[in-house]
């Protein structure tokens, strides 16, 4: 699973010209999964999700979670996430998982993280027009395979 984490002030994500999710202050994530994933991953990676500290405490330091900032979560399935671009000049997606499981698994992610804090989300698949209001820009970028080496 991969996970592209943006601190954002104001987000949205349109589909056929609706708009379907929208956040203000929070993250938007792009998230992919490949062969292996499973819900232990989808545990430890929301775990990481929800703490890491980036956004700024009272110094000016990034030293708070979403959670402390109360910020939402604007979640954007990405299987692009797993190209392969080793090979020629047209990007490979053979590691992406196969659409049926990955959209399953995306569900279920998004479920579990909305136990946290508010989540709004694109569709699985849909083209989408997502607009990120980038706060920093902090961008940072989770791999299951680096996170949950026991999983």
């Amino acid at each position: 699973m991969r996970v592209v984490i943006q601190r954002s002030k104001k987000s949205k994500v349109t589909i056929d010209g609706k708009i379907n999710g929208k956040i203000d202050h929070g993250f938007v994530i792009l998230v992919g999964f490949t062969e292996g994933d499973n819900e232990k991953i989808l545990d430890k990676m929301i775990n990481k999700i929800i703490n890491l500290r980036i956004f700024e405490d009272e110094n000016g330091k990034m030293n708070k979670s979403i959670l402390d900032t109360k910020g939402s979560i604007l979640s954007i399935s990405q299987f692009t996430l797993y190209a392969s671009c080793t090979e020629g000049r047209k990007p490979s997606f053979i590691n992406a998982l196969n659409p049926a499981t990955a959209t399953i698994l995306y569900d279920k992610f998004n479920q579990k993280l909305s136990e946290f804090v508010s989540v709004e989300t694109g569709i699985f698949g849909s083209d989408m027009k997502v607009e990120i209001f980038n706060d920093g820009p902090v961008t940072i970028i989770l791999d299951s395979n680096e996170i949950c080496k026991n999983a």
